[in-house]
């Protein structure tokens, strides 16, 4: 179809938009039937699906490059996210906890995940995520795992090493750090508030920007920019969400070390998701005590020998005795394909302690 005035253009796309409401009409119908369906068979609770989800966003990927684009695949798997979180809100409302307050990194992993009409909840710290989906508070939960130039997030590591719940999918998102205050001037700033790994993340531009500036360590970002927002004192590191949330003045944007900055989440609950073929499996052991030389080799030995990749390996102090250590480990697979489920059952024969986190799909986009 060549169009060739802006009219005829403008009347297009009245016309595609009346098809796309249409159809989008259409698959919520079929929504409410599959909700329908899954009650009639018995099911309860909550029916979200992370196997399911990460397959059709895969698709709708996979069919923006057979078009040709133009748009990204990025962002044609973000407008799928929404329209799948539209039609879930249907089947069952889902309650998801994070680290608030509103404006957090956190939050915006939760929309990034679940889409906008997920009910996301605020809580004050971590252990209350994972308190929250416990007690049946929330459905799920997201936490924050690692950072790429920080590193893991250790009371997360921590927690999931005794936590009944599983690790049943995961985010990766970039982060931006914006230098928010009330005051419209950088020489008004005396004091500096964020998370310690967004201290950290920033360090080398507030060493050249804000010389002798003091930093104050808070919870979370969001709480940092609720802060200075309350009391009209000192900036904030947080998101450019937290700034139009609190009204602040973005003094700085970007001001992370590294523009590559990304920070990788956790999907907690009780779901166990099926195999995709694109999955990570996570798990937490100890090698046998004693000290003997080779003992972490011999535990991880069986990996190696399965040709599975270990892409992940981390120490804990165990709290078991002094000196001991949790080895959280993640590796590509799924624990219900025959060659991981051998190779974990070697490691698990080996280990003093022995626990599977979750298998789950790899982050789509």
């Amino acid at each position: 179809m060549k169009l060739t005035t802006l009219p005829e253009a403008r009347a297009a796309i009245d016309a595609i938009d009346a098809e796309l409401q249409t159809l989008i009409a259409r698959r919520a119908r079929v929504a409410e039937a599959v909700r329908e369906i899954k009650v009639a068979a018995g099911a309860t609770g909550d029916h979200y699906r992370p196997a399911r989800e990460a397959e059709v966003l895969k698709k709708a990927m996979e069919r923006n490059r057979e078009l040709g684009g133009p748009l990204p695949d990025e962002v044609m798997a973000k407008l799928m996210r929404e329209i799948m979180s539209a039609c879930l809100a249907l089947e069952s409302p889902l309650s998801v906890a994070y680290l608030g307050p509103e404006g957090t990194y956190t939050q915006a992993a939760v929309y990034k995940q679940f889409g906008a009409q997920v009910a996301a909840r605020a809580v004050a710290t971590i252990d209350d995520i994972f308190r929250d989906v416990e007690s049946g508070a929330a459905a799920y939960g997201v936490v924050p795992i690692e950072n790429s130039t920080e590193g893991v997030v250790n009371s997360t590591l921590d927690l999931l090493a005794t936590t009944p719940l599983s690790i049943c999918g995961e985010v990766w998102l970039p982060v931006h750090h914006q230098l928010l205050s009330p005051h419209a001037d950088l020489a008004d700033v005396k004091v500096v508030y964020a998370h310690p790994q967004s201290l950290a993340q920033c360090r080398r531009w507030l060493d050249a920007r804000l010389p002798g500036v003091p930093r104050e360590t808070v919870v979370s970002n969001g709480a940092a920019a609720k802060q200075v927002s309350e009391t009209g004192q000192g900036a904030a590191i947080a998101s450019a969400a937290a700034g139009e949330r609190y009204k602040l003045h973005a003094l700085a944007a970007n001001i992370e070390d590294d523009p590559n900055n990304t920070t990788r989440f956790l999907v907690i609950g009780r779901q166990q998701p099926e195999v995709t073929g694109a999955d990570r499996t996570s798990l937490v052991c100890s090698a046998p005590s004693g000290g003997e030389a080779g003992a972490l080799f011999r535990l991880l030995e069986p990996f190696a020998k399965a040709g599975i990749n270990l892409s992940k390996i981390e120490s804990r102090p165990s709290r078991r005795g002094i000196w001991d250590y949790n080895f959280f480990l993640d590796i590509e697979g799924h624990r219900g394909e025959a060659i991981v489920a051998e190779a974990l059952d070697a490691v698990q024969k080996r280990a003093a302690f022995f626990r599977v986190l979750g298998s789950y799909p790899r982050a789509v986009v």
